[in-house]
Formats: C-alpha cells, structure tokens, sequence
C-alpha cells in the first residue's frame, strides 16, 4: 500500500491556496504523473487511477484548481476562477506543481496527464513551457472552432457585464453543454454523458463538489484557452519531439463523439508539429 497525502502552494491568483494530492507507490519511483482534471470536479475523484499506477510504480499526484473542489473557499467560488486572467492563472499553477515535484524526484520523468477541461489546459501547458514533460497524455479532448469561440466570449463577456463574474447563466451553460445529452438514451440527470459506468454517474451527481453550473467567469476564460489552443500558432509552440498519446470515448461529447479528438489529432501532426508513435517514447 502506497502513501497517500496532500499538501498546499500559494495560487498564481494570490488570493487561495491551491489543494494538492499525492500519491507514492512503495519502492522506487519509475515516473510520476501529473493529472489535470476537468471542468466541476476535483482530484479526489482521480484516486482509483493514482492507486492504479502505483502498482505499476508511478507516482501519480494532482491538484483542485482555483475554483475547484477543496481549493474553493466557499461555494461561491466553486466554476470560478478569478476576477481576471484566470486561464492564464490555472496553468500557472500547474507549473508551480510541476516544479515542485521535479524538486522531490529529481530522478524521475515527469508525465502530464489532462482529461476533459484538464486536456486543454494540458495542451495550453505544453505550448507555454516546452520541454518541461517527457510526455503527455490527453484524455477526452476535443477541438471548438474559433468563431464558436469567439461567440462564446461575447455573450459570456455580456453576461459579466451584467450581472458579474460570478454568475451562473442558465444560457451559457445550454450553449456550452446543452448537446452533450443527444446520443445518451433515456438519460436521468443532466449528467449523464459523462461515462458509460451508471456507478460513476450517480455519484458524481451526490458529490457536492461536482456538477455545478461554471460562472460566466469560466465561461470567458474557458473560450478564450479554447480558442489559444486550436490555433496554428500555439501548436507551432510544442516542442516537436514530445511523445503525444490522445485517448477517448467513442460516445464522449467533448470529443465531437470521436470527430473532435480526430481533428486535434490531426493538427498535431501536421508539418508544424508532429506526434510519434508509442514506441518511440523515450524510457
């Protein structure tokens, strides 16, 4: 049985400090993955895969980010990043936990693992620190157009004007996730896309750090990362030679139901930036 504990850094926000977990395997460290979650959840809900790579010797390890899960500091924070730049914060954070796990295995390569939201802040990440993973690993990603984005940005930009940036607007939260229940059949609750696995499903609703609507605050700054990340320019950021492995549900939403995971795919193999297969991973 593996140590388990958690652990605090100052956030880039200067206002909240940032909830860590980690997760030791006994014996020697071959790896250590950083995993990033998504959107309305929180790293706990990560534990059944950390424990699952420390049996196979990888430290796993993990943060809440700013308005998520224990980092919140009241409810109201909860989908809330920051009055400004809060994309530009998250990911910084991120980097502040990939330092300080460097500081503690200096000896292991360090993997980066995003799912969902956690995959684009995973692809932002790669772009604005080239050569700081030896890997990564997007989970449940996906591709949004720039003008949907763009869209997105002024009605979440009006919503902010009008009513604040913690305001939760029924209608940005039809326009981001109101498709996502299309291909589920007979769904119960609205969150019924996120997995195949009823289990899972159930108690994601009964956790009360999950499923919560995002403020309009997140909403913005969600488009605006979005629209950072499908662009040519940001791709022609990523360090050529980084092992990139994409893996997703047929049935995932985020993904486009497979479409979008392709396209993004397809992006980073283009002349600009190229993916290698599995076996040219470095050991």
């Amino acid at each position: 049985m593996g140590k388990i504990s958690d652990f605090t850094f100052p956030s880039a926000s200067g206002q909240n400090d940032i909830h860590c977990r980690l997760w030791e395997p006994d014996g020697p460290v071959r790896g250590v993955v950083q995993m990033v979650h998504g959107v309305a959840e929180h790293i706990g809900r990560y534990d059944a895969f950390a424990r699952f790579l420390n049996e196979h010797g990888f430290a796993a390890v993990g943060d809440d980010h700013l308005g998520h899960g224990l980092t919140a500091r009241d409810e109201s924070e909860l989908c809330w990043f920051a009055e400004t730049d809060g994309w530009e914060k998250i990911v910084r954070d991120e980097k502040t936990l990939r330092d300080l796990m460097e500081e503690k295995f200096p000896d292991a390569p360090l993997i980066l693992l995003g799912h969902s939201m956690g995959s684009f802040m995973a692809r932002t990440y790669i772009g604005w620190y080239p050569g700081d993973f030896r890997a990564c690993i997007l989970s449940g990603t996906g591709h949004t157009p720039g003008a949907v984005c763009r869209a997105g940005r002024i009605l979440a930009r009006r919503e902010i004007r009008r009513h604040g940036s913690k305001y939760r607007s029924a209608l940005l939260q039809k326009m981001a996730f109101g498709s996502y229940l299309k291909g589920i059949e007979d769904p119960i609750g609205p969150n019924d896309w996120i997995c195949r696995d009823e289990a899972v499903i159930r108690a994601y609703d009964a956790d009360p750090l999950c499923g919560m609507p995002g403020t309009a605050e997140l909403m913005y700054e969600m488009m605006r990362g979005l629209e950072e990340i499908g662009s040519s320019r940001h791709i022609r950021k990523m360090k050529k030679d980084l092992p990139v492995l994409f893996i997703a549900g047929d049935a995932d939403p985020v993904g486009n139901w497979g479409k979008g995971v392709c396209s993004v795919f397809d992006r980073f193999r283009a002349p600009a930036c190229r993916i290698w297969s599995s076996s040219s991973i470095p050991a």
